[in-house]
């Protein structure tokens, strides 16, 4: 069983506190929305979002208490953030309805180690971290493996027909796209050195000035 993960928030008052107030505060400033309700103005400490955050990621659900009031079920979706300072400048939250099927994006966790790449000296690709499905909010995952065990030779592949998705979802693309192969390595090839011949010849042609050059200009002095 999924253990819960708890936030508390605060209700912004409209016009009371602009975002940039509310930042230096430690504060982020969140938005709720839903279907069947008003969207929401909250705030919520920093600190405690950025652990809840890196903990659920955008696909596992939060119980969001507003004013210590009962929670409700809610996804952390769209969080922006400064692209200079990687600080979060504000998120959006989705409140869910448990009964109703949503569509979200599960990250893709990559276990285990590919014979080809330990004994063949083969390069892994991964073309795909993550995967659209569709599902009861209740039977969210955090993560979906991916065995790179099964990658034994070269160009051996995963596809997205082949992922192990969990009971209850089901993939909003079913397709043969490529999640992760394994290839050759690339090899550098060396230029030929040039053969003595050529280095000469283009030596005497860059020293117009040189024993050639000399010799004519001795003759020209016997005239």
């Amino acid at each position: 069983m999924t253990k819960e993960i708890k936030l508390k928030a605060q209700t912004k008052k409209k016009g009371e506190e602009k975002p940039e107030k509310l930042r230096k505060e430690n504060f982020i400033p969140v938005i709720l929305y839903g279907p069947d309700s008003e969207n929401q103005e909250l705030k919520i400490k920093k600190i405690d979002f950025e652990k809840i955050f890196e903990l659920a990621g955008e696909s596992s659900l939060v119980d969001l208490s507003i004013d210590d009031k009962d929670s409700v079920k809610i996804l952390i979706k769209e969080v922006q953030k400064n692209p200079i300072k990687d600080d979060i400048l504000h998120a959006d939250f989705y409140k869910v309805d448990m009964k109703k099927e949503i569509t979200t994006e599960i990250p893709l966790h990559f276990v285990g180690e590919s014979p080809a790449v330990k004994e063949l000296g083969a390069i892994l690709v991964k073309d795909i971290d993550g995967v659209e499905v569709e599902c009861l909010p209740g039977d969210l995952v955090n993560h979906i493996d991916v065995d790179l065990s099964v990658l034994k030779n070269l160009h051996d592949s995963i596809k997205m027909e082949d992922l192990k998705i969990p009971t209850g979802m089901k993939l909003v693309n079913e397709t043969n796209d490529v999640v992760a192969i394994v290839i050759e390595p690339r090899v550098e090839v060396e230029e030929p050195a040039p053969v003595e011949g050529e280095a000469a010849a283009e030596g005497t042609q860059a020293t117009p000035e040189g024993k050639e050059g000399d010799a004519s200009n001795s003759e020209q002095s016997k005239k």
